[in-house]
């Protein structure tokens, strides 16, 4: 299922920094997979690339409001 930016902006930083390991992990071994075989959806590497985007997106968002507040 992918997850709209919405539904990320509600993780905390720590669910934010897990489901952001498990995507890449899970992209890299159907990376792997694509090497030896088949896949049986390719277009999931793809949702998997848009949603790490969106991840890293609501990261950088989050940090750049916390560098505004201090600065």
């Amino acid at each position: 299922m992918a997850m709209t930016a919405m539904d990320i902006r509600e993780f905390t930083d720590e669910e934010l920094a897990e489901e952001l390991a498990r995507a890449k992990n899970e992209i890299a071994r159907l990376r792997y997979r694509v090497a030896f075989e088949e896949l049986e959806n390719p277009s999931l590497l793809r949702t998997l690339r848009r949603e790490i985007a969106r991840l890293k997106t609501v990261q950088s968002e989050r940090a750049r409001n916390e560098e505004n507040q201090v600065g």
